[in-house]
């Protein structure tokens, strides 16, 4: 039987820190469509992203615009008040993340690993309680769904795609941090030649998850 690790009282904050800063992002995206959508009723359109998004709220902002009439502008406006209060909101949920990863020693050694930074050293110190409760690294590796999905039978190993189990946030953010290491090397070289070989026979991608894989290890 596995029991769950009991967290202190101020890894139940930094995990709360995270938390919220995930629903934050969802608002912003939400209230970022929402005002896409209904100023394209008016056929003002802008391109993907946050710099489309800056100019819709250039219109909407301009009373001389004729092209975007009064109620709805007012609505348009409250919507962009509320964007400005997440985007507020963001930042400062940001910093103190931040100060939370370089406050600890733990959070300043793990941000030493090519791939782990602020953010990530910080969920780690968060939502891994105690470390002693996996035996390996594979083992953390596994809880985190970093590992391939066995469909094995008849003595013969059949290995998948990774299992996408355990902690998403985590796993998400390993592959994230890979990559940057991946677009790293490919611009600039790197010294490890394990990534050398492997980027020589795969994809970026899935040399991501093993980078990833290997990152959650050495956590």
């Amino acid at each position: 039987m596995r029991f769950v690790a009991v967290k202190s009282p101020e890894q139940q904050s930094l995990m709360m820190l995270h938390r919220l800063r995930l629903m934050l992002n969802r608002q912003r995206t939400q209230i970022s469509n929402a005002i896409r959508a209904h100023i394209s009723e008016f056929g003002v359109v802008a391109p993907v992203g946050r710099l489309g998004v800056e100019r819709l709220l250039e219109v909407v902002a301009d009373a001389g615009d004729d092209r975007v009439p009064g109620d709805a502008r007012l609505c348009l406006q409250m919507l962009a008040a509320q964007l400005e209060v997440v985007k507020r909101q963001i930042l400062e949920n940001d910093r103190r993340v931040l100060a939370s990863a370089r406050r600890t020693e733990l959070g300043r050694r793990l941000m030493d690993i090519p791939g782990v930074g602020s953010l990530l050293a910080s969920a780690f110190v968060a939502l891994v309680a105690d470390p002693t409760v996996f035996k390996t690294g594979r083992d953390l590796a596994a809880w985190i769904g970093l590992v391939p999905k066995q469909n094995s039978s008849g003595g013969k190993d059949r290995l998948g795609s990774i299992t996408r189990a355990g902690n998403r946030y985590l796993r998400q953010m390993l592959v994230v941090g890979a990559m940057a290491v991946i677009r790293y090397a490919e611009r600039h070289g790197t010294k490890r030649p394990w990534l050398v070989q492997l980027l020589a026979r795969r994809p970026a991608k899935v040399a991501a998850v093993a980078l990833a894989n290997k990152n959650a290890r050495m956590v």
